[in-house]
Order: C-alpha cells, then structure tokens, then sequence
C-alpha cells in the first residue's frame, strides 16, 4: 500500500474504499492515533482491512495484524449477541423472568424483572450499591460479584427508565447465558462464535496470547473536562455511583495482567478490528441469527434520557441503535456498541456492511469517539460514490 504523508499503512483497501483509506490516515496524522486497526465487510467481502502505528507508548512494538486489544463496552455487543444466539435456538425465552434461569436473582424485589430488561439497561441492577465498596480486584471473582448482583436490590423502579449497566451488565447478562447454556459465557461465545467464523476475539486472554495485547494509554483530559468530570462525579447520586464508580475503573487496569486474564464481558473483550467487523458482518448478512432474531435484537427499546450516563439515547435489546445520532452510519436502524475511549463494532443489515475500530490511545468519550465516527462517515461515503 503507498505510504500517505509520514504514516506507514498496512493492510488492504478495495477500490472505491480509498476514502476510508484516507480517513484512517488523519486519525494518526491529524487525530492523535497511537495504534489502531479498522476493517470493514460488506456483502460478505472484506474490503477494508487497515492497521498502522505502535502497540505500546514506548513506540517499541509495530501495531500487527493479530495485536489484541482491550475493547471496553464494545465487549457488550458480543455479549449481547450471546444471549440471542440462545434465544434463536429456543433455549432462552426473553419475555420470561430472570429468575426463571437464575433462581437467586429473585431476592430483594427482582422476581419479576424479564430478561430483555437486563439487555435493554432496565433491570435497576445498575451495580452494587455503593454501601457495600467494591474493589477492582473482585471484578476477577465470577461467583463472588453475581452472588451480590443477586442480592441487589434494583436502584431505580424496573423498567421504568433505561440506566447504563456499565460494569453489570456482563455479569448479569453473562450469569443467564452460563445458566442456559451450561458453560461459562467466554466458552460458549468461543464454541458458538469465535471458531465457526475464525476470528480473533474473546472475553478475557489465555495466558499464551498475553504478549499480543496492546498496551492501552489513557486519554489527556483539558482542564475543562477534567473539571467536568470531578463536579460530575461529586455531584453525582447512588444510582449513576453504583453503575460507573464502584468500582472505579480507569484506564490503566486493562494493562495488568490480571484483568485481561479475567472473564468481564461487559469490559475486557479483546480482538481485532477484522473480527468485530466479521462478526457484525455475519450479523448483517444473517449467518448468525435468524431474521426475526435480528429484528428482536435490534428493535428499539424507546428515546430517553438515560439516568446513568444523563444524555438521550435509544437501547435496542443489547445494542445501540444508531438514531438521531446515527453513530453507525446513515441509517437509524444501524446498531452496535462502543467502548470507552473510542473503540465500535457495528452492522447495517439494509446495506450490508459490518466494521469494526480498536485503538489504544482512548479518548475522553464513552461513544462516537471523533476518529471512529471520521471512519465510519468515510464508510458510508464510499458506498454512496
């Protein structure tokens, strides 16, 4: 591939594509890019498979094809995707009460609250309240912190509003696909996902593989958002407390080996741009799920103000819908997930594109980072030429 300005490229890039081309270039020569992959499917096809830059901050290891990275809250639509892979099959009906499967999670009001409220953010079981402190270290503890989601009482009326499940939502959502499906959900997404389309995900890092993940560098906050953030976090009520800071979880900890050893489905998935985009690609050319599987998934949960994160926004059962937003492309209908400090996947079925985006310099924002949305606008643009 020619080299563009001082940025050495690698990877491919179809004709009619050369705007993503472009677009990934100004992320590092413009946008402050470290290290980061994009790849896009359509119909199928890769046509956009991109990488460039450094792994580490020491600028000492090339950015390859197979570096792992941790993706954040992306993790959640491949977690998501677990549950609907179980429900295509019959095996998991989503209407019916999580206590159905997960018989504990009855206690302190919670019998009634269905399983689509856990994938649409409105179970109320945002956290662990913040009377009982968590610390990062117990987040490696699988048994441990779904015992006390059990035990939590909801911190807002269930169903009455959708409220991020930041750090729960994988273990939630996680303990009803192990109760399903008899194997832990790292297993299962392994078996059902990861190794019939052969791509380079997972929830959490076998120990062999550690040296291929990324070293992730936090973002430079200006003195205004950092003044933002520490009023937000002063000011902020039980509720966004227990879904955001308890515990709370920077940047850094996805650089200890720990973290990427444990299984967090909500939090720590690692992989390659090329496989979330061939996974939503599977997605939106119907490999994957049924069509009125993927009608379920993506079929929007209501406009509002979500009462953790305070800023309007439209759940599908386990994604975001693209909306007003339209952080997936032109399409409103398009969906996916981002991940703090920029990282996506995301599918328009009507279009039949997938892509995927990691990074490791995170940026301040927990979705439509400006490089991602730069990438997928590029995407779009390419199509409609």
């Amino acid at each position: 591939m020619d080299d563009q300005t001082a940025v050495t490229l690698h990877g491919t890039c179809e004709p009619g594509f050369e705007g993503v081309q472009r677009a990934f270039v100004e992320n590092i020569s413009e946008r402050g890019e470290l290290g980061a992959a994009f790849a896009v499917v359509h119909r199928g096809e890769v046509v956009v498979d991109l990488w460039a830059g450094w792994a580490d901050p020491d600028r000492a290891t090339p950015w390859r094809p197979d570096t792992l990275t941790n993706v954040w809250s992306t993790t959640k639509g491949m977690t998501a995707l677990c549950a609907h892979l179980l429900a295509d099959a019959g095996e998991l009906d989503l209407d019916a009460p999580v206590a159905r499967y997960w018989p504990q999670f009855a206690a302190a009001g919670k019998d009634g609250i269905p399983v689509r409220w856990l994938l649409s953010h409105r179970s109320g079981v945002v956290g662990v309240g913040v009377e009982r402190p968590v610390k990062v270290e117990e987040l490696y503890d699988w048994d441990h912190i779904t015992g006390l989601l059990a035990a939590q009482e909801p911190l807002f009326p269930p169903g009455s509003a959708s409220g991020y499940h930041a750090l729960s939502f994988g273990f939630l959502v996680g303990e009803v696909v192990r109760r399903v499906a008899g194997q832990g959900i790292d297993e299962f997404f392994a078996a059902q996902v990861a190794e019939p389309l052969g791509v380079d995900f997972s929830f959490g890092v076998a120990e062999a593989e550690l040296g291929r993940c990324s070293t992730l560098v936090e973002p430079v906050l200006t003195s205004e958002l950092t003044t933002a953030l520490t009023e937000a976090f002063a000011n902020a009520g039980p509720v966004a407390l227990a879904a955001m800071a308890n515990p709370r979880v920077e940047g850094h900890h996805a650089n200890d080996p720990a973290w990427r050893r444990a299984v967090l489905p909500a939090l720590n998935g690692h992989g390659t741009a090329r496989a979330l985009a061939t996974v939503y690609g599977a997605l939106a050319d119907g490999r994957l799920l049924s069509a009125g599987a993927l009608a379920r998934a993506r079929a929007g949960q209501g406009k509002e103000v979500d009462v953790v994160a305070g800023v309007p926004n439209e759940w599908a059962l386990g994604f975001y819908l693209g909306s007003d937003a339209r952080g997936f492309g032109p399409n409103p209908a398009a969906f996916g997930h981002d991940g703090l400090g920029g990282s996506s996947g995301g599918a328009d079925p009507e279009t039949g594109i997938g892509f995927g985006y990691v990074m490791n310099r995170m940026g301040p924002l927990l979705r439509d980072d400006p490089r991602k949305m730069a990438l997928v606008n590029a995407t779009f643009a390419c199509l409609a030429d």
